[in-house]
């Protein structure tokens, strides 16, 4: 009997496990890939389905994507700046939380606080693939560094391409000069006199730990990360691994590569254009191998840098006039909706109903808690999270998101700190203004304002006349707002589980292939110098 009731056991376990080789053979069990790919210092408007009357056509793929997919129109960067935005959508959590409140520098000893639990970690402990392209910004040295965070591999700039000097520049806003001539020298981290350009640090690609080229030529960036792209992805499906594949692209921040020979009136649409077939390269390896259990989503860390001028995007309606009629910009270091509103397209054939369109109120943040529940992976219960599972909105149509969203801005002053406004549905408060500079130079003053400016978006997108303080309306959601936020400083000031970052700075942690040399430039004579530990010329970050 006893015998009898084992061998039952053992055929059931077996047919058990048959079935379920039969289910992940047809893709029923099987994990899904995430692509994330994210632009920078890309406006709102950049996207042409975003601007369907304006009638251009710099993003057909995104544009294809968006038809084939779901395009996100109230979706925020987490940050108006490079490295909060980066930190949060990594973590899901707030600056405030995760520490990361301000940029990183080219002499930064620290990054991203190591307390902090990103999500290619919690995905490489299930068995995914994790890869890294492009500009990371979170801490260059030592166990900061991208494949000590949870990637198996990394290609990129460890932090924006405008901090570091090339030999052949790219169009930038005042233009910087090149690198210094090869000569030996030992001077670095010094900035010329023309609007902050890095003339003395050559700008590095780094590949895993070490620097593989430096100064990198910026004319050919592209085309190494669509390489290294379609490569991960097809290796991967050869594999039967699921992966993660995190796209950060030097595009649309300055200085501009667009294709050589680009009309210079035209070298934002050009590089716009560049940076569009970039992304369909992408979506076309991935519909080539995986192209059902595969989603990408698309975003941007914040709006564009409106200094930059003509080499600058579009913030399409959200053009913050309050703010422009008094000086200043509204976009890029903003807390203005052209500062972190930002062009959204999430894509995933048989998933995601095509054609759609939603307004839910989401962030940057929501990547994190959304992709960890997609894998069925859940994060570690020992921190709090700000963003939030937003499967129900990419699968099933949902359209609601956060009840309320906190915009912060890096460098604030005053009482509240880096949550400058809060947002509840079609209402926003500001409770500090102030802008970043203009094109032409100018820069608004900032000012705490209590009772907060509050506008009504679906009214007034372009926030130009804030509601009447003596109206029940505004009373109303004064007092909500005020509520809301009071909570959220509060569970921030009791969250042990808050991190701080070190920004303490150095020269000796700028990247630098071989010190002896001007721009710690690596052989001249080829394109990759492919570093070798037992000589000088290699500077191995791990």
């Amino acid at each position: 009997m006893a015998v009898g009731f084992t061998l039952f056991l053992l055929s059931g376990m077996l047919m058990c496990g048959l079935l379920l080789h039969k289910v992940t053979q047809h893709g029923g069990s099987k994990k899904p890939n995430f692509i994330v790919i994210l632009a920078d210092d890309i406006g709102w408007g950049d996207l042409d389905a975003n601007q369907p009357d304006e009638k251009r056509n710099n993003t057909p793929h995104l544009n294809l994507m968006a038809e084939q997919g779901q395009r996100l129109t109230d979706f925020h960067s987490p940050a108006s700046t490079c490295s909060p935005s980066r930190a949060a959508i990594l973590t899901g959590r707030y600056g405030l939380r995760n520490g990361v409140t301000h940029n990183f520098a080219v002499s930064s000893l620290a990054g991203l606080p190591l307390s902090e639990v990103t999500l290619p970690q919690l995905l490489q402990k299930e068995g995914y693939y994790t890869a890294m392209i492009g500009k990371w910004h979170l801490g260059h040295n030592g166990p900061y560094a991208p494949t000590n965070r949870g990637f198996d591999y990394y290609l990129g700039i460890p932090y924006s391409n405008d901090m570091g000097c090339t030999d052949i520049p790219g169009y930038n806003l005042p233009q910087c000069p090149p690198c210094e001539s090869p000569e030996p020298h030992v001077t670095r981290l010094k900035r010329s006199a023309r609007g902050g350009c890095y003339s003395k640090v050559g700008l590095p690609l780094i590949e895993n730990s070490s620097i593989v080229q430096q100064p990198l030529d910026l004319w050919t960036l592209t085309e190494q990360y669509k390489s290294a792209a379609t490569r991960i992805i097809r290796s991967a499906r050869e594999r039967g691994q699921p992966y993660l594949l995190y796209l950060a692209l030097a595009h649309m921040h300055v200085p501009l590569a667009p294709p050589l020979h680009s009309d210079e009136g035209r070298v934002y649409a050009a590089s716009l254009q560049e940076m569009d077939r970039l992304v369909g390269a992408v979506k076309s390896a991935s519909d080539h191998t995986d192209r059902d259990n595969t989603l990408i989503w698309f975003t941007g860390d914040n709006g564009p840098w409106e200094q930059k001028c003509q080499y600058a995007g579009s913030v399409g309606p959200f053009m913050g006039k309050w703010q422009t009629s008094r000086g200043g910009g509204s976009a890029k270091r903003t807390t203005w909706e052209g500062g972190h509103r930002v062009p959204t397209v999430a894509y995933w054939p048989g998933r995601i109903p095509a054609n759609t369109s939603s307004s839910a109120l989401l962030s940057g943040m929501d990547v994190f808690p959304t992709l960890l529940s997609l894998a069925g992976v859940t994060p570690p219960s020992d921190r709090r999270y700000d963003g939030i599972d937003a499967t129900d909105v990419l699968l099933h149509g949902e359209q609601t998101g956060h009840e309320f969203l906190f915009h912060p801005n890096s460098g604030a002053a005053g009482e509240f700190g880096d949550l400058q406004t809060v947002r509840s549905g079609k209402h926003k408060a500001f409770y500090i203004t102030g802008a970043a500079e203009a094109c032409g130079g100018a820069t608004g003053r900032e000012q705490l304002h209590d009772p907060p400016l509050i506008f009504d978006l679906e009214v007034d997108g372009s926030e130009e006349t804030p509601l009447d303080t003596e109206t029940l309306e505004y009373q109303a959601v004064a007092q909500r707002m005020a509520r809301r936020r009071e909570e959220l400083l509060w569970d921030i000031a009791n969250d042990k589980s808050v991190s701080a970052a070190d920004y303490s700075t150095d020269a000796s942690a700028a990247p630098c292939c071989d010190p002896e040399h001007t721009v710690c430039r690596c052989d001249p004579e080829h394109t990759a110098c492919h570093c070798d530990p037992e000589h000088t010329v290699c500077h191995t970050l791990s």
